[in-house]
C-alpha cells in the first residue's frame, strides 16, 4: 500500500511540474484552512466527555480501579497493570492534545472573529464573545482539574507550547488548583447571562450561561472540599462562595452530553459493551454485594439479573460473563447521556462541607438526604421506592454505619456508578468504602494516581524526574498532595 501510494505521488509531482503557476499547489481545496471557535469547542467538549465516559481499557480505567467492574478473560488492568497498554500516555493526550490544544486554539479564532449586522446585532455577538470565552476558561479548568487529580503535578504554565516549550516543566499540583479555582471564579462572574453563547455547539448545554455557572460554581466546590485536609481557611473561603455564587442542585442543571443513536456519535459504553461484540465486562461482587445489603432499588438499573438476582464477580479474577450480572441496559443504550457533574454529586459534597465545620447551610443529614434522592431519581426510582429505601436504618443518615466519612463516602460510591474517575476522587478523600485489592494485583493497595506517561518518562525526562520527586515518587500508590489521610 505504501509502494502505490508513493507512485501516486511521483506522478502527481511529475505532471504538477509543467505548469506555468505553481502558487496554488500549497492550497488545500479539501480541508478548511481556518476551523471556526465554535467547532473547535465542540470537538474539544466532545473529546472530553468520550475519555470521561469511556470503558476502554486503553483509555479509561477509573470503573476496575474503584472495582465498579471488573474484567473477565483479560484481567491485566483490573489488576493494575497500566504499561502494557500504555493507558497513563493515552488519558494524558487525550486531554492535553484533543481537549486543551482544541480549546487554547479556539481563543484566537474567536477573538478574530468579525461580526457584521445592525448595532444591536453585532453588540449580542460582542456579548457572545465575552460569554464563549468565559465557557472556554471553565472547560480548560475543567480538563485541568482532570489531569491533576489524575497524575499530581503535571505541565500548565509551559503547556501547549512546543515552540517555546517543547520540554515543558511541571507545575506544583496544589498551585494549578488554586489557579483554576480563581480562574473558574472569574468565568463564573464575567458570565453575562442576559445572553447566550455557543449555541447548538454547546453539546452539554445548549449555550445556556446560567448552567454554565453553576458547573463551574460546583467544580470550585469539588475542588476546594479536596482541598479542606491541607489548607481548611483556603477551602472554607472557596466553597462558601462558591454556593454562593450558585451550584448543581438538580438533574436538570446536571453536565451532561446526550449522544446519538447512529456511529460515530454513540454513546461510549455501548461501543466499548455492545458494538464490539465482546463479553469483557461484569459488575464487580464489591458494589453489588453492597446494594444487595440495602435492597437498593437501583440495581434494576445498574445491573441485569442472575439466576433471580444480583450476582457480581470477583474484583482482578478470571470471570464467567456468563456466570453473573452484566451491565444494565440503560447504561449500554447508544444514545444515554455522558454525565461529568451532577446534583447528587453537589449534595454529597455539601453534605461533607458541613461535617467539616464550612458554613454553606443547611444540615449534613440534609445533604446527604437529598444526595441520595437525587440519584436515586435520577435513575428513575420511584417516589415510594425512594421513601423506603430512606427508611432503611442502614442508609438514614442518623443511624448509617461509622463516622460522616463512611456514611458519605459508601453512598456517594453507589451514586457515582458509571462516573469513575469521580468516585475515584471521592474514595481517596474519604477512604470509604473500603476497598481490597485483587489477590493477583501488582500493588497490595488500590491504586490513588497514574504514574507518568512513558512517552514523557522518555521524552522529558528532566522534568519528569523532578515532578517525581516533588510528589513523593511516580508510583500508583503515591498520594496526591489533596490525598493525605
Amino acid at each position: 500500500m505504501k509502494k502505490i501510494f508513493l507512485l501516486l505521488f511521483v506522478f502527481a509531482g511529475i505532471f504538477s511540474s509543467c505548469t506555468d503557476d505553481i502558487t496554488d499547489l500549497n492550497e488545500d481545496t479539501v480541508n478548511p484552512t481556518a476551523v471556526p471557535a465554535d467547532f473547535l469547542f465542540t470537538n474539544a467538549q466532545k473529546n472530553m466527555v468520550d475519555q470521561m465516559v469511556s470503558t476502554s481499557v486503553n483509555l479509561n480505567v477509573f470503573r476496575l480501579f474503584m472495582q465498579q467492574w471488573t474484567e473477565t478473560v483479560y484481567v491485566d488492568e483490573s489488576n493494575y497493570d497500566v504499561t502494557t497498554r500504555t493507558i497513563p500516555d493515552n488519558h494524558w493526550q487525550a486531554i492535553y492534545r484533543d481537549v486543551l490544544r482544541d480549546l487554547k486554539e479556539a481563543r484566537p479564532v474567536l477573538a478574530a472573529e468579525v461580526y457584521t449586522g445592525t448595532a444591536d446585532e453585532i453588540a449580542t455577538k460582542e456579548a457572545e464573545r465575552v460569554n464563549k470565552g468565559h465557557i472556554i476558561d471553565i472547560m480548560s479548568a475543567y480538563a485541568y482539574s482532570v489531569l491533576v487529580d489524575t497524575f499530581g503535578d503535571v505541565p500548565y504554565t509551559e503547556a501547549l507550547d512546543p515552540i517555546a516549550h517543547p520540554l515543558p516543566a511541571y507545575d506544583d499540583g496544589e498551585t494549578i488548583y488554586k489557579d483554576l479555582i480563581a480562574k473558574l471564579t472569574t468565568a463564573s462572574h464575567g458570565l453575562d447571562t442576559s445572553f447566550g453563547s455557543f449555541g447548538s455547539q454547546d453539546l452539554i448545554y445548549g449555550g445556556d450561561t446560567a448552567q454554565w455557572q453553576k458547573f463551574a460554581n460546583s467544580l470550585r466546590l469539588r475542588m476546594a472540599i479536596n482541598l479542606d485536609d491541607i489548607d481548611h481557611t483556603y477551602a472554607s473561603t472557596q466553597a462558601i462562595a462558591a454556593v454562593t455564587d450558585g451550584v448543581i442542585l438538580s438533574n436538570s442543571d446536571n453536565a451532561s452530553l446526550t449522544y446519538l443513536s447512529a456511529k460515530p456519535n454513540t454513546n461510549p459504553v455501548y461501543v466499548d459493551v455492545i458494538s464490539t461484540g465482546r463479553d469483557d465486562f461484569v459488575p464487580t461482587s464489591t458494589i453489588i454485594d453492597q446494594m444487595n445489603g440495602l435492597n437498593d432499588p437501583r440495581r434494576a438499573v445498574y445491573f441485569t439479573q442472575f439466576g433471580g438476582g444480583y450476582v457480581g464477580g470477583t474484583p482482578g479474577d478470571g470471570n464467567t460473563f456468563a456466570n453473573y450480572s452484566h451491565i444494565g441496559t440503560m447504561l449500554v443504550n447508544p444514545s444515554f447521556e455522558g454525565t461529568i457533574f451532577d446534583a447528587a454529586e453537589t449534595e454529597f459534597l455539601l453534605a461533607e462541607a458541613v461535617e467539616r465545620g464550612i458554613a454553606v447551610g443547611g444540615t449534613a443529614a440534609g445533604h446527604y438526604t437529598s444526595a441520595v434522592t437525587a440519584s436515586l431519581q435520577y435513575w428513575g426510582v420511584s417516589g415510594g421506592d425512594i421513601a423506603t429505601y430512606l427508611a432503611n436504618p442502614s442508609v438514614t443518615y442518623a443511624t448509617a454505619t461509622g463516622p460522616w466519612q463512611q456514611k458519605i463516602g459508601e453512598q456517594a460510591y453507589l451514586a457515582l456508578y458509571n462516573r469513575g474517575l469521580e468516585a475515584w476522587i471521592s474514595w481517596r478523600r474519604l477512604d470509604y468504602p473500603v476497598l481490597v485489592a485483587p489477590a493477583d494485583a501488582s500493588e497490595t493497595e488500590v491504586p490513588t494516581r497514574l504514574t507518568y506517561p512513558s512517552r514523557e518518562e522518555t521524552l522529558n525526562a528532566t522534568n519528569v524526574e523532578a515532578a517525581s520527586i516533588a510528589i513523593g515518587g511516580n508510583t500508583l500508590t503515591t498520594r496526591l498532595f489533596w490525598d493525605v489521610n
